[in-house]
């Protein structure tokens, strides 16, 4: 086991950081919503934070509405640790989502502004090459400018020696063009990607259901991606690179708020990542932080012992 922690910053995250309001009970729809509580949110956002409670030294790339929402939105990404100097402030809204607390898949509904304005100038050359891993998701590729800047960002970012991961969130509410949608996740994978992508997320992306965890993998692999890891859920996940694929189980667990979960989970496969774990064993602490994640009702409160989270992979 190698550690990849080669470079000052382990993780530069670029785009959406937005207020999530999410219902305060379980319920199927939007419709049946009545009081939502006001969180943090946006993928790419929370898996910065989620580095950084885990110990990595993570910089969030992002823009706001110079508003009062912008100034939350700020002030509770500080506060977990995460570099904040990249976020952007801009006189549009700050993007909201609402979104539905749910046990399985949550419905939403957002109402996007200033989180698709990033720019070149948030992503410098001097901050690539001093980064080990540069982050995006599908959300954050869905609107320009800020999806020829991100992708750009991480084709220099691949030249310049830094690793390049995805979260393949793909929704249609989000992006409307599909068959963009699709261009961009290959040109991605076409940079040595760490794909992460869901049983959802596949069907959504592809319109066709999820028959073998495998045969996505490979679809991702073929296309230049470094790993892959399909996540199905309550059955748990595949990963795979080009030596092979393995299967791990999820385990039962008391679900308080599927949303960040995915975040969750890539966090931890991501730190193992840098860490030197193989495959597998980055999927094992991503299993575990996932756990963690869905037995709590919104963000972590605090930094998360990498111990913990690292226990069974450590004991191997």
């Amino acid at each position: 086991m190698q550690s990849r922690r080669f470079r000052p910053i382990d993780i530069v995250s670029a785009g959406e950081l937005l207020v999530d309001f999410i219902s305060s009970r379980f319920v199927r729809d939007l419709q049946k919503a009545v009081n939502f509580k006001r969180l943090q949110g946006g993928s790419p956002a929370n898996l910065c934070i989620n580095m950084a409670r885990l110990g990595n030294a993570s910089k969030l790339v992002a823009t706001v509405g110079n508003d009062q929402m912008g100034v939350f939105l700020r002030d509770a990404v500080a506060a977990t640790g995460v570099d904040t100097s990249l976020i952007r402030e801009i006189d549009l809204p700050t993007t909201l989502i609402l979104v539905t607390r749910s046990k399985k898949v949550s419905n939403f509904q957002a109402y996007r502004a200033a989180d698709s304005f990033i720019y070149d100038e948030q992503m410098t050359d001097e901050l690539l090459s001093q980064t080990s891993l540069f982050h995006t998701t599908c959300f954050a590729l869905s609107r320009i400018p800020a999806q020829v800047v991100i992708f750009e960002a991480a084709q220099r970012a691949m030249k310049l020696g830094c690793q390049v991961s995805i979260d393949a969130n793909y929704s249609p509410k989000i992006w409307s063009d599909r068959e963009e949608a699709q261009r961009y996740v290959t040109r991605y994978c076409e940079l040595g990607a760490l794909v992460k992508v869901s049983e959802v997320d596949w069907e959504r992306l592809y319109e066709e259901p999820l028959k073998d965890p495998e045969h996505a993998a490979r679809h991702f692999l073929n296309m230049g991606a470094r790993q892959v890891c399909v996540t199905l859920g309550k059955e748990g996940c595949l990963v795979a690179d080009h030596k092979g694929a393995n299967f791990l189980p999820s385990r039962e667990v008391e679900v308080k708020d599927t949303t960040g979960a995915g975040d969750a989970f890539w966090s931890g496969y991501l730190t193992a990542w840098l860490d030197g774990y193989n495959p597998l064993q980055c999927a094992t602490a991503g299993r575990r932080m996932a756990e963690l994640k869905l037995a709590h009702f919104g963000p972590f409160p605090g930094p998360v012992d990498k111990n913990l989270v690292f226990e069974e992979i450590i004991c191997r």
